[in-house]
């Protein structure tokens, strides 16, 4: 089995998804909206309402005459339900 949630994203702009009920996290590039829905709510004992995705990519970085290749990743951005709230994020 996958291990579904690698780690929340806090950032500032991600504190505004925050105020509206929406966290961010990263996942798994292999995993799909239902095992991202399953994962939080077990690990936070929340109800999820939906989950959208993105997939997202580095830069490629250049060392010499080369370019080292470009590293994907998964950005989870998981809706609560009305009175939910995630104390991961709340000091942040």
């Amino acid at each position: 089995m996958i291990e579904v949630i690698k780690r929340p994203l806090v950032t500032e702009k991600n504190s505004i998804y925050n105020s509206l009920n929406t966290y961010v996290f990263e996942v798994d590039t292999a995993a799909r909206k239902t095992q991202i829905k399953a994962a939080v709510e077990s690990a936070f004992r929340v109800k999820v309402e939906e989950v959208r995705t993105v997939n997202c990519r580095n830069r490629a970085r250049r060392a010499g005459m080369k370019m080292s290749p470009v590293k994907y990743w998964k950005k989870a951005f998981v809706k609560l339900a009305p009175g939910e709230k995630i104390s991961l994020f709340e000091g942040a």
